[in-house]
Protein backbone atom coordinates (compact mmCIF):
# COMPACT_ATOMS: atom_id res chain seq x y z
CA UNK A 1 0.00 0.00 0.00
CA UNK A 2 1.18 3.52 -1.01
CA UNK A 3 1.83 5.87 2.04
CA UNK A 4 1.82 9.62 1.26
CA UNK A 5 3.47 11.63 4.31
CA UNK A 6 5.19 15.48 4.84
CA UNK A 7 7.80 16.05 7.41
CA UNK A 8 5.99 19.21 7.12
CA UNK A 9 3.89 17.80 10.41
CA UNK A 10 6.90 18.48 12.45
CA UNK A 11 5.97 22.86 12.29
CA UNK A 12 2.98 22.07 14.02
CA UNK A 13 3.80 21.48 17.58
CA UNK A 14 1.65 23.16 20.37
CA UNK A 15 3.08 23.92 23.71
CA UNK A 16 -0.52 23.65 25.36
CA UNK A 17 -4.06 22.86 24.92
CA UNK A 18 -7.18 23.66 27.71
CA UNK A 19 -8.58 20.70 29.04
CA UNK A 20 -9.99 19.62 32.37
CA UNK A 21 -9.77 22.98 33.59
CA UNK A 22 -6.09 23.80 32.94
CA UNK A 23 -3.92 24.23 30.25
CA UNK A 24 -1.62 20.94 30.05
CA UNK A 25 0.74 19.42 27.57
CA UNK A 26 -0.92 18.95 23.82
CA UNK A 27 -2.05 15.30 23.56
CA UNK A 28 -1.60 15.44 19.67
CA UNK A 29 2.27 15.76 19.26
CA UNK A 30 4.68 15.08 16.09
CA UNK A 31 5.70 11.94 17.85
CA UNK A 32 1.98 10.70 16.70
CA UNK A 33 2.78 10.97 12.88
CA UNK A 34 6.33 9.69 13.39
CA UNK A 35 5.67 6.44 14.77
CA UNK A 36 3.25 5.29 12.58
CA UNK A 37 5.81 6.00 9.79
CA UNK A 38 8.21 4.20 11.18
CA UNK A 39 5.55 1.40 11.66
CA UNK A 40 5.41 1.77 8.11
CA UNK A 41 8.58 1.58 7.19
CA UNK A 42 9.42 -1.60 9.74
CA UNK A 43 6.61 -3.65 8.17
CA UNK A 44 7.44 -3.12 4.64
CA UNK A 45 4.11 -2.00 4.28
CA UNK A 46 4.88 0.08 0.59
CA UNK A 47 6.55 2.75 -0.59
CA UNK A 48 6.48 6.29 1.11
CA UNK A 49 5.98 9.17 -1.09
CA UNK A 50 6.16 12.85 -0.27
CA UNK A 51 2.66 14.89 -1.53
CA UNK A 52 2.18 16.88 -4.54
CA UNK A 53 0.73 20.43 -4.33
CA UNK A 54 -2.56 21.15 -5.53
CA UNK A 55 -2.93 24.60 -3.90
CA UNK A 56 -6.21 25.75 -2.33
CA UNK A 57 -8.19 25.18 -4.82
CA UNK A 58 -9.24 21.88 -3.59
CA UNK A 59 -9.68 23.13 0.15
CA UNK A 60 -11.49 25.73 -1.22
CA UNK A 61 -13.78 23.25 -2.32
CA UNK A 62 -14.92 22.92 1.53
CA UNK A 63 -13.57 25.74 3.63
CA UNK A 64 -14.57 29.28 3.69
CA UNK A 65 -11.91 31.49 1.84
CA UNK A 66 -12.35 34.10 5.08
CA UNK A 67 -11.59 31.00 7.19
CA UNK A 68 -8.51 29.96 4.67
CA UNK A 69 -7.78 33.51 4.86
CA UNK A 70 -8.10 34.01 8.69
CA UNK A 71 -6.03 31.01 9.34
CA UNK A 72 -3.14 31.71 7.47
CA UNK A 73 -2.85 34.79 8.52
CA UNK A 74 -3.41 34.33 11.97
CA UNK A 75 0.71 34.13 12.90
CA UNK A 76 1.65 37.06 11.87
CA UNK A 77 -1.71 39.28 13.34
CA UNK A 78 -0.08 37.71 16.80
CA UNK A 79 3.40 38.10 16.42
CA UNK A 80 2.86 41.78 15.85
CA UNK A 81 1.31 41.88 19.08
CA UNK A 82 4.81 40.92 20.29
CA UNK A 83 3.54 37.62 21.00
CA UNK A 84 5.15 34.35 20.51
CA UNK A 85 3.22 31.41 22.76
CA UNK A 86 0.28 29.14 21.64
CA UNK A 87 -2.67 31.42 20.11
CA UNK A 88 -5.44 30.03 21.40
CA UNK A 89 -8.77 31.46 22.00
CA UNK A 90 -10.82 32.59 25.02
CA UNK A 91 -14.49 33.22 23.94
CA UNK A 92 -16.69 32.03 21.43
CA UNK A 93 -20.24 33.17 20.02
CA UNK A 94 -22.06 31.25 22.60
CA UNK A 95 -26.29 30.84 22.28
CA UNK A 96 -26.50 33.97 24.06
CA UNK A 97 -24.16 36.10 21.61
CA UNK A 98 -24.45 37.48 18.61
CA UNK A 99 -22.71 35.58 16.29
CA UNK A 100 -20.95 38.17 14.41
CA UNK A 101 -17.11 38.60 12.95
CA UNK A 102 -15.14 40.95 15.15
CA UNK A 103 -12.28 43.00 13.98
CA UNK A 104 -9.88 41.68 16.42
CA UNK A 105 -7.58 38.83 16.33
CA UNK A 106 -9.06 37.10 19.50
CA UNK A 107 -13.03 37.87 18.52
CA UNK A 108 -12.40 36.24 15.22
CA UNK A 109 -10.35 33.41 16.77
CA UNK A 110 -13.51 32.81 18.80
CA UNK A 111 -16.17 32.73 16.14
CA UNK A 112 -13.86 30.30 13.70
CA UNK A 113 -12.70 28.09 16.75
CA UNK A 114 -15.36 25.74 18.97
CA UNK A 115 -12.58 24.93 22.03
CA UNK A 116 -9.27 25.19 23.04
CA UNK A 117 -7.85 22.23 22.22
CA UNK A 118 -6.70 23.81 18.80
CA UNK A 119 -3.24 26.00 18.81
CA UNK A 120 -2.04 28.19 16.47
CA UNK A 121 1.76 28.18 16.27
CA UNK A 122 4.21 29.46 13.92
CA UNK A 123 4.21 26.57 11.69
CA UNK A 124 0.23 25.36 12.06
CA UNK A 125 -0.94 27.11 8.53
CA UNK A 126 1.86 24.78 6.55
CA UNK A 127 1.69 21.92 8.84
CA UNK A 128 -2.17 21.50 8.48
CA UNK A 129 -1.78 22.70 4.68
CA UNK A 130 0.56 19.92 4.09
CA UNK A 131 -1.65 17.51 5.81
CA UNK A 132 -4.37 18.38 3.08
CA UNK A 133 -2.03 18.01 -0.04
CA UNK A 134 -0.84 14.62 1.66
CA UNK A 135 -4.49 13.90 1.56
CA UNK A 136 -4.74 14.34 -1.96
CA UNK A 137 -2.33 12.89 -3.28
CA UNK A 138 -3.29 9.80 -1.70
CA UNK A 139 -6.93 10.89 -3.70
CA UNK A 140 -5.07 11.21 -7.07
CA UNK A 141 -3.32 7.50 -6.54
CA UNK A 142 -6.28 5.86 -6.14
CA UNK A 143 -7.94 7.99 -8.85
CA UNK A 144 -5.50 6.76 -11.10
CA UNK A 145 -6.03 2.70 -10.38
CA UNK A 146 -4.74 2.20 -6.88
CA UNK A 147 -7.27 -0.05 -4.79
CA UNK A 148 -6.20 1.35 -1.46
CA UNK A 149 -3.54 4.23 0.07
CA UNK A 150 -2.70 5.76 3.29
CA UNK A 151 -2.50 9.34 3.56
CA UNK A 152 -0.48 9.69 7.15
CA UNK A 153 -1.80 13.89 7.84
CA UNK A 154 -0.77 15.43 10.74
CA UNK A 155 -2.67 17.11 12.00
CA UNK A 156 -5.43 15.34 11.69
CA UNK A 157 -8.89 16.89 10.08
CA UNK A 158 -12.30 15.25 11.07
CA UNK A 159 -13.15 17.73 13.96
CA UNK A 160 -12.88 20.64 11.54
CA UNK A 161 -15.90 22.46 9.84
CA UNK A 162 -15.70 24.38 6.98
CA UNK A 163 -15.26 27.30 9.04
CA UNK A 164 -14.46 26.28 12.37
CA UNK A 165 -11.04 24.59 13.94
CA UNK A 166 -11.10 22.65 16.97
CA UNK A 167 -10.24 19.28 18.90
CA UNK A 168 -6.61 19.32 16.98
CA UNK A 169 -7.77 19.87 13.84
CA UNK A 170 -8.02 22.81 11.47
CA UNK A 171 -8.60 21.54 7.93
CA UNK A 172 -10.70 18.19 7.13
CA UNK A 173 -8.49 16.12 5.56
CA UNK A 174 -11.26 13.25 4.79
CA UNK A 175 -13.62 16.08 3.66
CA UNK A 176 -11.20 17.42 1.03
CA UNK A 177 -10.32 14.34 -0.84
CA UNK A 178 -14.19 12.53 -0.39
CA UNK A 179 -14.72 16.22 -1.94
CA UNK A 180 -12.01 15.79 -4.86
CA UNK A 181 -13.59 11.94 -5.77
CA UNK A 182 -16.81 14.17 -6.40
CA UNK A 183 -15.14 16.70 -8.61
CA UNK A 184 -13.21 14.34 -10.65
CA UNK A 185 -16.25 11.99 -11.66
CA UNK A 186 -17.30 9.89 -8.81
CA UNK A 187 -21.31 10.13 -7.67
CA UNK A 188 -21.20 8.70 -4.58
CA UNK A 189 -18.33 8.18 -1.54
CA UNK A 190 -18.88 6.71 1.60
CA UNK A 191 -16.98 7.84 4.69
CA UNK A 192 -16.30 5.17 7.80
CA UNK A 193 -15.05 7.41 10.14
CA UNK A 194 -13.61 5.14 13.27
CA UNK A 195 -12.10 7.28 15.56
CA UNK A 196 -12.86 7.12 19.24
CA UNK A 197 -14.23 11.12 19.14
CA UNK A 198 -17.71 11.92 16.58
CA UNK A 199 -16.28 13.76 13.09
CA UNK A 200 -18.39 16.47 13.75
CA UNK A 201 -16.92 18.33 11.30
CA UNK A 202 -17.19 16.29 8.47
CA UNK A 203 -20.73 15.34 9.63
CA UNK A 204 -21.37 19.20 9.46
CA UNK A 205 -20.15 19.25 6.18
CA UNK A 206 -21.79 17.02 4.28
CA UNK A 207 -25.05 17.09 6.48
CA UNK A 208 -27.35 18.49 3.78
CA UNK A 209 -26.37 16.02 1.14
CA UNK A 210 -26.70 13.05 -0.85
CA UNK A 211 -23.80 12.62 -2.91
CA UNK A 212 -21.72 11.49 0.59
CA UNK A 213 -23.03 9.18 2.87
CA UNK A 214 -21.17 8.88 6.45
CA UNK A 215 -20.65 6.97 8.86
CA UNK A 216 -19.36 6.64 12.60
CA UNK A 217 -18.38 4.88 15.17
CA UNK A 218 -17.90 7.01 18.27
CA UNK A 219 -17.85 7.16 22.06
CA UNK A 220 -21.13 8.23 23.14
CA UNK A 221 -21.46 12.44 23.03
CA UNK A 222 -23.28 12.22 26.45
CA UNK A 223 -20.71 12.08 27.96
CA UNK A 224 -17.53 12.30 25.55
CA UNK A 225 -15.77 14.95 23.05
CA UNK A 226 -17.28 17.16 21.15
CA UNK A 227 -20.19 16.73 23.32
CA UNK A 228 -22.79 18.46 20.97
CA UNK A 229 -23.00 16.23 17.73
CA UNK A 230 -22.83 12.74 17.08
CA UNK A 231 -26.23 11.37 18.87
CA UNK A 232 -28.06 8.87 16.71
CA UNK A 233 -30.83 10.34 16.00
CA UNK A 234 -28.64 12.78 13.36
CA UNK A 235 -29.86 11.73 9.85
CA UNK A 236 -29.35 14.41 7.97
CA UNK A 237 -31.92 16.69 6.63
CA UNK A 238 -33.08 17.97 3.42
CA UNK A 239 -31.44 16.34 0.74
CA UNK A 240 -29.14 14.64 2.91
CA UNK A 241 -31.80 12.94 4.94
CA UNK A 242 -30.81 9.50 5.83
CA UNK A 243 -27.34 9.64 4.63
CA UNK A 244 -25.88 10.20 7.70
CA UNK A 245 -25.05 7.28 10.25
CA UNK A 246 -24.20 7.51 14.22
CA UNK A 247 -23.21 4.66 16.43
CA UNK A 248 -22.54 6.25 19.88
CA UNK A 249 -21.44 3.65 22.41
CA UNK A 250 -20.90 3.67 26.14
CA UNK A 251 -17.61 4.14 27.48
CA UNK A 252 -16.06 0.51 28.23
CA UNK A 253 -16.93 -0.98 24.86
CA UNK A 254 -14.70 -3.55 23.73
CA UNK A 255 -14.38 -5.52 20.30
CA UNK A 256 -17.76 -7.39 20.57
CA UNK A 257 -20.01 -3.93 20.89
CA UNK A 258 -17.89 -1.92 19.04
CA UNK A 259 -17.46 -4.41 15.83
CA UNK A 260 -21.17 -4.65 16.28
CA UNK A 261 -21.32 -1.45 15.23
CA UNK A 262 -19.51 -1.64 12.62
CA UNK A 263 -20.80 -4.40 11.21
CA UNK A 264 -24.18 -1.72 10.93
CA UNK A 265 -22.03 0.89 9.07
CA UNK A 266 -20.61 -1.71 6.83
CA UNK A 267 -23.99 -2.21 5.70
CA UNK A 268 -25.26 1.22 5.41
CA UNK A 269 -22.29 1.71 3.29
CA UNK A 270 -23.10 -1.48 1.21
CA UNK A 271 -26.72 -0.16 0.68
CA UNK A 272 -25.46 3.06 -0.66
CA UNK A 273 -23.42 1.35 -3.56
CA UNK A 274 -20.49 4.25 -2.88
CA UNK A 275 -18.08 3.95 -5.67
CA UNK A 276 -15.24 4.93 -3.19
CA UNK A 277 -14.55 4.75 0.16
CA UNK A 278 -13.04 7.66 2.93
CA UNK A 279 -11.67 5.89 6.42
CA UNK A 280 -11.40 8.63 8.83
CA UNK A 281 -8.38 6.09 10.91
CA UNK A 282 -8.38 6.84 14.02
CA UNK A 283 -7.00 4.50 17.01
CA UNK A 284 -7.79 6.25 19.68
CA UNK A 285 -10.29 3.33 20.04
CA UNK A 286 -7.46 1.40 22.00
CA UNK A 287 -7.61 0.18 25.55
CA UNK A 288 -4.38 2.23 26.67
CA UNK A 289 -5.70 5.88 24.82
CA UNK A 290 -5.13 8.35 27.64
CA UNK A 291 -8.02 10.01 26.14
CA UNK A 292 -10.44 7.87 25.25
CA UNK A 293 -12.42 5.35 26.94
CA UNK A 294 -13.08 2.17 24.49
CA UNK A 295 -11.01 -1.24 25.07
CA UNK A 296 -9.96 -2.50 21.76
CA UNK A 297 -6.58 -4.28 21.39
CA UNK A 298 -4.15 -4.51 18.88
CA UNK A 299 -4.94 -7.51 16.83
CA UNK A 300 -8.51 -6.08 16.52
CA UNK A 301 -7.58 -3.70 14.18
CA UNK A 302 -6.28 -6.58 11.91
CA UNK A 303 -9.85 -7.66 12.08
CA UNK A 304 -10.89 -3.83 11.52
CA UNK A 305 -8.89 -3.89 8.44
CA UNK A 306 -10.75 -7.14 7.08
CA UNK A 307 -14.08 -6.42 7.48
CA UNK A 308 -13.44 -2.80 5.55
CA UNK A 309 -11.93 -4.77 2.92
CA UNK A 310 -15.06 -7.22 2.34
CA UNK A 311 -16.55 -4.05 1.16
CA UNK A 312 -14.97 -4.48 -2.07
CA UNK A 313 -14.32 -0.55 -2.59
CA UNK A 314 -11.29 1.34 -3.88
CA UNK A 315 -10.15 3.18 -0.25
CA UNK A 316 -8.87 5.95 1.56
CA UNK A 317 -7.51 5.96 4.87
CA UNK A 318 -7.10 9.14 5.79
CA UNK A 319 -4.97 9.34 9.20
CA UNK A 320 -6.71 11.29 12.46
CA UNK A 321 -6.57 10.27 16.07
CA UNK A 322 -4.54 8.31 18.38
CA UNK A 323 -2.49 9.28 21.16
CA UNK A 324 -0.78 6.45 22.86
CA UNK A 325 2.30 6.74 21.07
CA UNK A 326 3.48 3.92 21.58
CA UNK A 327 1.16 2.14 19.98
CA UNK A 328 -0.15 4.21 17.37
CA UNK A 329 1.92 2.76 14.66
CA UNK A 330 0.99 -0.95 16.03
CA UNK A 331 -2.56 -0.15 15.53
CA UNK A 332 -2.89 1.87 12.38
CA UNK A 333 -0.75 -0.12 10.26
CA UNK A 334 -2.77 -3.05 11.72
CA UNK A 335 -5.69 -2.04 10.40
CA UNK A 336 -3.57 -1.24 6.68
CA UNK A 337 -1.95 -4.94 7.05
CA UNK A 338 -5.34 -6.27 7.46
CA UNK A 339 -7.09 -4.48 4.88
CA UNK A 340 -4.50 -5.65 2.73
CA UNK A 341 -4.31 -9.06 3.44
CA UNK A 342 -8.00 -9.78 2.67
CA UNK A 343 -8.13 -7.43 -0.56
CA UNK A 344 -5.72 -9.95 -2.00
Amino acid sequence: MLTIYSDDHHLHHGRCELMDGQLMPCFEMPSRADHVLQRVKDRELGPVQAPYDFGLAPLQRIHNRDYLDFFKGAWARWTEYGEDGDLLPYTWPARTLRRVLPTSLHGQLGYYSFDGGAPITAGTWQAAYSAAQVALTAQQAIQRGAHSAFALCRPPGHHAASDLMGGYCYLNNAAIAAQAFLDQGHRKVAILDVDYHHGNGTQSIFYDRRDVLFTSIHGHPEAEFPFFLGYADERGEGAGEGFNFNYPLPAGSGWDTWSAALEQACREIEHYGADILVVSLGVDTFKDDPISQFKLDSPDYLTMGARIARLGKPTLFVMEGGYAVEEIGINAVNVLEGFEGAAQ
